[in-house]
């Protein structure tokens, strides 16, 4: 097939790029470079099948001649990325999906939203189902990101309801990997950061706070799956293992057998107090769930923090800290 990814620089988005490449399908990427960088596409450039387009899609989307289907990843990702640039979220969380499902409309292609865990904003059930209609504040911070993820997935239901759009709409929880950046703002790349360079790492609040963690690597394929399967969706893609802020800051602290301390600083304003998908759904009908252990995808994570900051080596499978210990589906 010939797929249009939006936000195909972007982290998650690249690696998506990367794996349709293998499948030997023909990939369109498109981004501005606002939160993203060349450098994650750079290996792909060679590749013939792999075209690039230094595009705003808040602007318009238009690709000539076949397209099958049109992944749209794009958008600031990280609460210091859309604190940032709250309008930019805001307008390709609206403008930029609605011109994204205009060219599936017109193309006759399929359509996936990578939608996020934020859609449930600070939860009152757990884990979260996507039946759960959310609790989120529509005018604190964060509600650049929270609502432009909600109002796409209401575009997305319209197209697929009034247009005949073959649209599917995916809730990604808390993804992980290589190419995330070093000042994205999110706990594991600051984390690990902090960790190589000595300086303290900084957990909000007491660290109870809980988040869900899955490898880019299984994230990507749960996005394949969904493409192929006849569920519109909401479905939720991320791990069902929950481990604590403090647990993840002590557990990265060893995988780089780093000495910095933890600190604990204050909580920002409507920071979610526990995060876990239900994912009974992608197992039913996409026959999906993380594979990868966490370990081990930290430990990959690491080396390429290494590498970028020319730092040593990851510690491997060290001890990790008391009540971290995995499920064996979800961690090592």
């Amino acid at each position: 097939m010939r797929a249009v990814v939006t936000g195909g620089a972007g982290f998650l988005g690249s690696h998506l790029c990367e794996r349709l490449l293998q499948a030997e399908h023909e990939v369109v990427c498109v981004d501005n470079f606002l939160t993203s960088s060349p450098e994650n596409i750079e290996h792909l450039m060679g590749d013939r099948r792999f075209q690039f387009r230094h595009r705003d899609i808040t602007e318009g989307l238009d690709e000539p001649g076949q397209v099958d289907t049109v992944f749209h990843m794009a958008s600031p990702a990280s609460p210091a990325d859309y604190l940032r640039l709250p309008l930019e979220t805001l307008r390709v969380g609206s403008a930029g999906t609605w011109h994204a499902l205009d060219l599936a409309a017109a193309k006759g292609a399929r359509f996936l939203l990578a939608s996020t865990s934020e859609s449930y904003g600070d939860p009152l059930v757990h884990p979260q189902p996507e039946s759960y209609w959310g609790h989120v504040n529509p005018v604190g911070p964060r509600s650049v990101y929270d609502e432009a993820k909600r109002f796409g997935e209401a575009l997305t239901t319209a197209y697929r309801r009034s247009r005949g759009v073959d649209a599917k709409i995916v809730r990604i929880f808390n993804t992980f990997g290589p190419r995330m950046r070093p000042d994205d703002g999110r706990a594991i790349p600051t984390f690990i950061r902090q960790a190589l360079s000595g300086e303290p790492i900084t957990v909000t609040g007491d660290g109870n706070q809980t988040r869900s963690l899955c490898y880019v690597d299984d994230v990507v394929e749960g996005l394949l799956r969904m493409l192929a399967s006849d569920h519109g969706g909401p479905v939720n893609l991320g791990n069902p293992h929950e481990v604590s802020m403090l647990e993840l800051a002590q557990w990265i602290g060893k995988l780089t057998r780093s000495r910095s301390e933890i600190t604990l600083i204050p909580r920002p304003q409507d920071d979610p107090e526990r995060r876990r998908p239900d994912i009974s759904l992608a197992r039913e009908l996409l026959n999906w769930e993380p594979t990868t252990p966490v370990e081990r995808g930290l430990c990959d994570t690491v080396t390429y923090f290494r590498r970028r900051l020319s730092v040593g080596e990851c510690a491997g499978s060290g001890p990790r800290p008391a009540g971290s210990t995995p499920s064996p589906a979800a961690a090592s």
